[in-house]
């Protein structure tokens, strides 16, 4: 996808340049047009790279107690719809804001009593990533917004929408990244006795990180091997 970009990039300079020839039809690709290939690859990084590479078997985060944690993933999804993904209410405005999919992976604390799920929402560009933002809760609830994921015979298999008690929504570039989380147990948030937001603080943190290297913007090195300039 990246060499492809940079493909088209270079042959459309070189069609431009036809009536210059010499050097023009030589000249490697401008400035302007190394970002245009840059952003390009950004966009699609949620289709070209490994789901292994979006979502780390492994997140580090901040222990309550101080220190560095370990979230551990427990499954991910090989389903991408956007419908699917999120709750109804949220579903009808993410298409229109132009979702292309959702990559979604579970994750659970070092503690083994907290679940997470992360979901990646892929939209065309920055502008309908941050109209889609407001689909979703704000303020820490956890719908309208993802849905959890789900693995038989794992720790995760009890986690159902009911089971949800946070929820967090990051923007950056044309990426979102939704979390959801609740308790391992499976006990419904309405029978959770007193609320603990710092028990999910973790989630937020682990989503920055893979929203982090998905959305930090990457120039084409022509001189490398994956680039073809």
């Amino acid at each position: 996808m990246v060499a492809s970009a940079l493909t088209l990039i270079c042959a459309v300079a070189a069609g431009v340049a036809g009536s210059a020839a010499g050097t023009e039809l030589t000249r490697g690709p401008s400035t302007a047009e190394l970002h245009v290939a840059a952003q390009g690859e950004l966009a699609e990084r949620w289709r070209a790279w490994p789901t292994g590479r979006i979502f780390p078997a492994t997140l580090r985060y901040a222990a309550e107690q101080g220190g560095q944690e370990r979230a551990w993933r427990i499954g991910i999804s090989p389903h991408t719809s956007c419908a699917e993904s999120v709750d109804a209410e949220a579903a009808t405005p993410l298409r229109a804001a132009g979702c292309r999919g959702v990559l979604r992976a579970t994750y659970i604390d070092a503690l083994r009593g907290v679940l997470v799920t992360i979901g990646v929402v892929a939209m065309h560009d920055e502008k309908g990533a941050l109209r889609a933002k407001s689909a979703f809760s704000g303020n820490g609830e956890p719908e309208p917004g993802l849905r959890p994921l789900a693995f038989r015979g794992t720790v995760a298999d009890r986690f159902t929408p009911a089971v949800r008690q946070a929820g967090s929504v990051r923007q950056a570039g044309p990426y979102l990244v939704l979390t959801t989380a609740g308790q391992v147990d499976g006990r419904p948030a309405d029978a959770v006795g007193e609320q603990r937001p710092a028990v999910f603080a973790f989630a937020t943190e682990i989503a920055e990180s893979v929203l982090s290297e998905l959305s930090t913007p990457r120039m084409p090195d022509c001189t490398a091997k994956e680039w073809e300039c």
